[in-house]
């Protein structure tokens, strides 16, 4: 019910200039500094605003309890800003490699102290100390790890020209994740808190691969494609090779989701969940995409044209509307529906725009990815029916479901010569042999 209001506060401490940074050829410490400082500022004020409407917010979906978590969780706005620069520069210089540390500690830390907290009775406050101490891990360790460190300097200037390019994808950021969470909060006020909960728990499931896969495309793209945008020809093959590659493992991996989507969910979460399967199922669909989305409108940004990018994600916000209406009118199944007829209707008009730019249009991503999409369905299908025929338990299931998935993937590929199957099995390959 929460995840809206600090998401939407998140986008503004972003505000667009974390892309900035990261597209700027030549970043200053006067730059830094100055971003640094206006994010720690923006990050104290939303979270001043969040303590002052945790009471009404409560009030509005009729949880008492929610007050207080809200004036707890938003601290984590501050935590996050605190660390925005640092997770920059390291974008910027592609060092992924430390980020992952990062990453993997502060969860495993901040897992165990949730984990205790839920085993000493503390209900939903060991979720909120999850999000907090993997916010307050992550900032830690970026700090004590990067040698960037604020300089007392604030210029106007750099703000300014930071801030041209920059607003317009803080607006866009803001619009797309209302558009992200405004099922939640629509879900939460007109249907019940269990759907919420059935609704909720399906989708961090499919949110697992398919915003993981663009988070991982956001922060490699954009410096890879930002450092030869001069170069269009190179862009587009660049692009290209990126698509077919990262579109074979998001098909496999949200297909087969779907596929498992009954085992997965009776072996982690238990039986009590099972309302969840169909939700998980529809939504892998919708998440299918997110890493097409994220593809093409990185590449806007790369182009410097976010005021197309605003655009893009105004008109998506519309296709919103109906939606939400249609699905308070008929269901929730009815709305996921919806959602999934928006995520091509996005597809299509944000491929329709970034590849009038670089010569790569609509048809030929579609084109390059059909052979991707037919391997994925081929292997989801299979593995669906092994879930039908046997009636073992859950985890057995799980087993030979992925076994035979994984093994079907890979000689089919191998049979075919499928190129975005060899070109990502070659990188694996020499990653080993440098090993």
């Amino acid at each position: 019910m929460l995840t809206i209001f600090i998401a939407i506060a998140q986008s503004f401490i972003d505000s667009g200039f974390g892309t900035a940074l990261i597209r700027k050829k030549s970043c200053s410490q006067k730059d830094y500094s100055t971003i640094f400082y206006f994010n720690i500022t923006v990050g104290i004020l939303f979270y001043f605003l969040l303590f002052i409407s945790a009471g009404p917010l409560s009030a509005f979906f009729k949880e008492p309890q929610l007050k207080q978590i809200l004036r707890v969780l938003g601290f984590g706005l501050i935590l996050n800003s605190v660390a925005m620069i640092q997770k920059v520069i390291l974008t910027k210089n592609i060092n992924f490699k430390l980020q992952t540390r990062v990453s993997i500690i502060s969860s495993i830390s901040s897992g165990l102290i949730s984990i205790w907290m839920a085993y000493a009775g503390y209900g939903v406050w060991s979720l909120v100390g999850l999000t907090l101490s993997r916010f307050g891990f992550t900032a830690l360790f970026l700090w004590i790890w990067t040698n960037w460190k604020p300089s007392l300097i604030f210029s106007i200037e750099s703000l300014k020209e930071l801030f041209a390019f920059g607003s317009k994808l803080l607006i866009s950021g803001l619009i797309n994740t209302a558009q992200i969470n405004i099922y939640s909060l629509i879900i939460g006020k007109y249907f019940s808190a269990v759907q919420l909960g059935y609704y909720t728990r399906a989708d961090q499931f499919q949110e697992v691969p398919s915003k993981n896969l663009s988070s991982i495309i956001g922060r490699v793209s954009i410096p890879l494609l930002s450092s030869i945008q001069d170069d269009l020809p190179k862009v587009r093959k660049t692009y290209q090779q990126i698509t077919k590659s990262i579109m074979l493992i998001t098909f496999l991996a949200m297909i087969g989701m779907a596929a498992i989507a009954k085992p997965l969910i009776l072996f982690l979460i238990g039986e009590k969940w099972l309302p969840s399967v169909l939700y998980l199922q529809m939504l892998c669909f919708v998440g299918m995409f997110y890493p097409l989305h994220s593809l093409n409108l990185n590449l806007l940004n790369v182009l410097g044209r976010s005021d197309l990018f605003l655009r893009l994600e105004i008109i998506k916000q519309i296709l919103v509307i109906p939606t939400i209406v249609i699905g308070i009118l008929f269901g929730l199944k009815i709305m996921i529906f919806g959602m999934m007829t928006n995520a091509v209707i996005g597809f299509y008009l944000n491929s329709f725009w970034s590849g009038k730019f670089i010569d790569y249009s609509t048809m030929n991503q579609v084109k390059d990815i059909i052979p991707s999409f037919c391997l994925a369905l081929l292997v989801g299908f299979v593995v669906y029916i092994i879930g039908l025929v046997f009636s073992s338990s859950s985890l057995f299931i799980l087993i030979i479901q992925l076994a035979v998935g994984s093994i079907l993937a890979i000689s089919t590929a191998e049979f075919f010569k499928m190129n975005d199957y060899i070109f990502i099995k070659k990188i694996i390959l020499e990653k080993i042999k440098r090993k």
